[in-house]
């Protein structure tokens, strides 16, 4: 039996974790009779569809709009589209642009049989498969030849808005030391039913996610780890209502790390939960067949809630999103589960509950890369504090052994940081990620000590709720604000209109392929 420094029962830690199930299972029998706008939409871009009309929008928008606006979406797009395939010859590319034109109408074509439709869909798909496992393997070639750098990640963002600057501060940030290259989304993109098309030189609060804008930061870290001798991993965001069709971008343009959450989007972008849980289902299959690391936003609940008094919501949450994880095949080798360093500066002992915190999600979370987040809800401006409270935080990350470390900017709370900002958070995580590299394994707690107590109460208070979920439903759960004092209904939020029923003629192979690993 795996041996706890804080003294943690294990046995409770399984039955949470098989609550966790019951709960997710739940959620999952509801997930496997819907589909969305955006799931359908992900099958058009693997499929190859591509590119945008005269008025800009996306083919994929423009497919899965006609079959929604004609009330037959539920059937699904690999229905309409293997048909006409097997009826027009053509490539689901060509029928997309037929579609766009008004040249075709997908609803008034000969039917064919199930067999012959699937038959004439199925190379597309294999070939889309074939591209995402190619992706993969170069991602795994580089880190074989090259290497990369030791957990836990230094993870830095960089935001300007225009992709081409994004690209100078990544290089800089690389160079400096950074392991993961975040590029912060725009603000609200993720409510944008669409995925917005082509490199982008524009952005409040970020940068647009876009296909061509993953493929020129992808080449250009490609570039600067060869010559840095260190595979740089590139994160951006699958969050919000195109949840999958990113999640599809990113595993074919090759990221490594993707913001995907089952709840952040309800909580704090009042996405509708019927949405949101199925499409991070498909948006979670395909991160775990590409390889690519997800992100969990529980640290956002911290910035509502009390980081002390609300400590048991965040591993409840973990305890939940890794069991909707293991739904879709993701391996805790690739689940960020977040947690942040977020308790008030003034709080004696803080350090010791952060610890304890922290200590118990990773013995919780063994083979997880933990994301662990910086202090930000009391950063004040004072650099000089700043810094402390990052170096603190810094201690506890390599004491814990978390695996993706979001560094804290001394400049939080004053403006996004320069790349002088960055380069002096990285030399403060390097600095104490060298001279403190051992002390977890050097280190014990006290038995009866208040690190101990600390990190039993926070498991006892989770486990407390999970039980109280379970009972209830993870939807009526949300409806009634268990997590971070929001409160979401069933039927509110964005994007409930692009949810549908399957019929009977229904199929979605990419499934079951990717299932497979």
């Amino acid at each position: 039996m795996q041996r706890s420094k804080l003294g943690l029962d294990f046995e409770k830690v399984a039955y949470a974790k098989n609550v966790s199930k019951h709960i997710a299972d739940d959620v999952q029998k509801f997930v496997n009779n819907y589909s969305t706008v955006a799931v359908e939409r992900t099958l058009c871009r693997l499929l190859g569809i591509d590119g945008v009309d005269d008025n800009q929008v996306p083919l994929p928008n423009v497919v899965v709009d006609e079959l929604h606006n004609k009330g037959v979406l539920n059937q699904g797009v690999m229905f309409f589209l293997g048909n006409a395939v097997k009826e027009t010859g053509k490539s689901p590319q060509e029928i997309a642009e037929d579609v766009s034109t008004g040249n075709l109408d997908l609803t008034k074509l000969s039917v064919h049989s199930a067999a012959e439709i699937k038959e004439a869909i199925m190379p597309y798909v294999n070939e889309s498969i074939d591209k995402i496992k190619a992706r993969k393997a170069k991602r795994d070639n580089y880190i074989e030849t090259i290497g990369e750098g030791a957990k836990p990640y230094l993870y830095v963002i960089v935001a300007t808005g225009n992709i081409y600057e994004d690209v100078v501060q990544a290089e800089a940030a690389a160079r400096q030391g950074a392991d993961i290259i975040a590029v912060i989304r725009t603000t609200g993109q993720s409510l944008l039913d669409y995925v917005p098309y082509g490199a982008t030189t524009e952005g409040f609060g970020g940068t647009v996610a876009t296909q061509e804008n993953f493929k020129i930061m992808r080449t250009a870290l490609d570039k600067v780890g060869e010559e840095e001798g260190r595979y740089i991993r590139l994160c951006n965001y699958c969050s919000g209502l195109c949840m999958p069709e990113i999640a599809a971008m990113g595993a074919l343009e090759g990221l490594d790390v993707m913001l995907n959450d089952a709840l952040y989007g309800i909580l704090f972008r009042d996405i509708n939960m019927q949405r949101t849980m199925v499409d991070q289902y498909f948006s979670r299959l395909l991160n775990g067949f590409a390889g690519v690391i997800i992100n969990t936003g529980e640290d956002n609940y911290l910035t509502t809630a009390d980081a002390f008094d609300e400590a048991h919501t965040v591993l409840a949450s973990d305890f939940i999103n890794e069991q909707l994880a293991l739904i879709a095949d993701l391996p805790e080798e690739q689940m960020g589960l977040g947690h942040a360093f977020e308790m008030n500066p003034d709080l004696e002992n803080g350090f010791l509950y952060e610890l304890a915190q922290a200590q118990m999600i990773r013995e919780i979370f063994p083979k997880a890369p933990l994301k662990y987040m910086p202090p930000t809800k009391f950063m004040t401006g004072n650099i000089f504090k700043g810094n402390v409270q990052d170096a603190l935080f810094n201690q506890i990350s390599i004491w814990t052994g978390q695996g993706i470390q979001l560094l804290g900017m001394l400049t939080e709370a004053i403006h996004t940081p320069f790349m002088s900002d960055r380069y002096l958070s990285i030399e403060n995580a390097k600095y104490i990620f060298s001279n403190m590299k051992n002390i977890g394994d050097e280190m014990e707690f006290k038995e009866g000590g208040m690190i101990r107590q600390r990190a039993a109460k926070v498991l006892n208070d989770a486990t407390d709720l999970l039980v109280k979920i379970e009972k209830e439903g993870l939807f009526t759960a949300i409806e009634k604000g268990i997590f971070a004092d929001i409160k979401r209904p069933l039927d509110g939020g964005k994007g409930l209109s692009g949810v549908v029923e399957k019929s009977d003629n229904y199929f979605n192979p990419f499934i079951e392929l990717l299932h497979k690993k």
